[in-house]
């Protein structure tokens, strides 16, 4: 690669990166949980500023805060993976 287009990849990749750092309110986030299908299945979800896993079951239907600990940061026995929009506002780790 030339060193000119070496050095303009690297300026774009350094200044692309940073954008996609976020609070975690609002936008265009995504979020990943485990989750065990208590509620059954899921429309979207966040991870809250207070740590907790809030879910929908429709498009349109008001964000359920998880309770009963059926949302997870990582891997565990009964969980399986779900990747979820979390087009509102939300937070915390994802």
């Amino acid at each position: 690669m030339k060193p000119l287009a070496l050095a303009l990849a690297i300026t774009g990749l350094a200044l692309l990166l940073p954008s996609c750092a976020s609070t975690g309110h609002g936008g265009l986030l995504a979020y990943d949980a485990y989750y065990d299908d208590a509620y059954g299945p899921i429309y979207d979800g966040y991870w809250g500023d207070d740590d907790a896993f809030y879910y929908c079951d429709g498009a349109g239907h008001p964000f359920v805060r998880d309770g009963g600990s059926h949302f997870r940061h990582g891997p565990a026995g009964g969980f399986h993976g779900v990747h979820v929009a979390g087009g509102h506002a939300g937070g915390g780790r994802g």
